[in-house]
């Protein structure tokens, strides 16, 4: 089953820390790049982070350079996003999403089903 599956998300304070994690199955994993979107309630879904699928340094959206990270282990079939001093526009459900380059008999592209960041005091 070709499936992304996120974790790690919930409530934090301005100025906190959260790890989200997005965990693939079912497809060849190192055949695909791999990214974070959000969506804010009432607004668009935007991109956060983009990592190639060799892994390397992430792309990040200048709203959250310098705070989140974007890393890939593709032994373990998996993409995380650290995110440190949160603030309250960062609030919003974030997306796993895979996009395949590599020419196979798999989904072009691939949503996990989101998981909500909420950031409050």
């Amino acid at each position: 089953q070709v499936q992304l599956v996120e974790s790690g998300g919930g409530l934090v304070q301005p100025g906190g820390s959260l790890r989200l994690s997005c965990a693939a199955s079912g497809f060849p994993f190192n055949f695909y790049a791999m990214s974070w979107f959000r969506q804010a309630a009432g607004k668009e879904r935007e991109l956060v982070a983009r990592i190639l699928s060799n892994g390397g340094r992430a792309n990040h959206a200048d709203a959250v350079k310098g705070r989140f990270t974007m890393s890939r282990d593709n032994a373990k079939n998996t993409v995380t996003l650290q995110m440190n001093n949160l603030k309250h526009e960062d609030t919003a459900v974030y997306y796993c999403y895979a996009e395949r380059i590599t020419q196979w008999n798999t989904p072009r592209d691939i949503w996990g089903q989101g998981t909500q960041v909420t950031v409050s005091s």
